[in-house]
């Protein structure tokens, strides 16, 4: 490695995690303290002009880049949060539905294979990832919450399984083959009514065969363009009452929602918070159903379910979006200070050049006299 790569650290590393794209570890000192990263170099480092002006020209060109992928994923995400927002209200008005059914089934004795509670002894993991990288901790975080769900079935005793859906989770656990995988699913660029029956299909068969007693979907929740939480949501048994709750029996609860707005503002791409409530509509307590209760039950209960992890994926595609548009406006960020830096170094050898050439006419002439 030749010694100008060492000017790659002279870019302030107040936040190196976030910057690793145009920073590598390989780059960076083996064990230094943060406070010492952020200052120059001792040794002075020698450098061709000529690879000062390609590091530049390296550096403008990365820039170019991250900031073209922080558009693309700024246009996306907004598109993403819109097919979240637009299919909350057909999920809503579906539970009202289910929820004035079990009003009327509370006295009878329903058998609905999708409500029946059994004794646990195995666990599908639905565990949903992105595609691409380039994204922060986006995959990183989901693996991790899968990992811990994982440790803590074992601890209990029980058997799993787990349906991977993405990418980067099917290459995760396909190097590792003492995790039992049911399937590997890829998760599509924009998630349709298609790629969650799939998925449905599979955890449909798997809970009627009665090979798995409960299945739970792990996947990440947009709460922000900056945050995004893994979370575990109980898949089946669905409730009757149509509501999915998580490990904790704390039920989702998505009736306010906060909608972000992509504008620009001088020159540059800013984001403006707006508050939309979706609002709930109100059920008749008498209307009268022609067809049985249980025959409603059975055809809109597959349908929820359907719409859960239809919902589920485009959450996660929304989370990816959010990460990749953030990493990559660190990375822009980094860039700009790493060029000044180069900028600066390349002006000050070519100062030193042109006074050393100077002096040596001088010398030279004075020689003469």
């Amino acid at each position: 490695m030749s010694s100008c790569a060492n000017l790659a650290m002279w870019a302030p590393a107040d936040s190196l995690s976030s910057r690793s794209f145009l920073v590598p570890s390989r780059l960076l000192p083996s064990s230094t303290s943060p406070s010492s990263r952020s200052t120059l170099p001792s040794s002075p480092v020698r450098c061709s002009l000529r690879e000062l002006r390609d590091r530049i020209d390296s550096v403008k060109n990365t820039q170019k880049i991250t900031e073209a992928m922080k558009l693309v994923a700024a246009a996306k995400v907004r598109r993403a949060q819109e097919a979240v927002v637009s299919g909350r209200p057909f999920s809503e008005t579906l539970v009202e539905v289910l929820y004035n059914i079990n009003e009327q089934l509370q006295t009878d004795d329903v058998d609905v294979p999708l409500t029946s509670v059994r004794p646990v002894k195995k666990i599908a993991l639905v565990v949903v990832t992105g595609d691409r990288g380039l994204c922060g901790g986006f995959n990183n975080a989901i693996i991790k919450k899968a990992e811990a769900r994982i440790k803590d079935l074992t601890s209990l005793g029980l058997d799993y399984t787990i349906i991977s859906v993405g990418k980067k989770g099917n290459s995760y656990f396909q190097r590792r083959p003492q995790i039992p995988v049911d399937r590997f699913l890829e998760g599509g660029s924009l998630p349709n009514a298609k790629d969650a029956q799939a998925i449905a299909d599979d955890v449909f068969s798997l809970f009627i065969s009665e090979e798995v007693d409960k299945v739970e979907l792990l996947y990440t929740k947009f709460v922000s363009l900056v945050k995004s939480d893994p979370v575990i949501h109980t898949l089946l048994p669905l409730s009757p009452k149509g509501e999915i709750c998580d490990i904790n029996g704390v039920c989702v609860d998505a009736a306010e929602d906060e909608l972000f707005r992509l504008t620009t503002r001088e020159g540059k791409l800013t984001v403006e918070r707006e508050t939309v409530r979706t609002p709930t509509p109100s059920f008749s307590p008498i209307l009268q159903f022609e067809q049985d209760p249980v025959q409603i039950l059975d055809a809109l209960l597959p349908l929820y379910l359907n719409s859960q992890i239809l919902r589920a994926l485009q959450e996660s595609l929304a989370s990816e979006l959010a990460a990749r548009m953030s990493a990559m406006s660190n990375a822009s960020d980094n860039a700009v200070e790493l060029k000044k830096t180069l900028s600066i170094a390349y002006n000050r050898q070519r100062q030193a050049k042109i006074t050393g050439e100077i002096l040596e006419i001088v010398a030279g002439a004075e020689a003469l006299i």
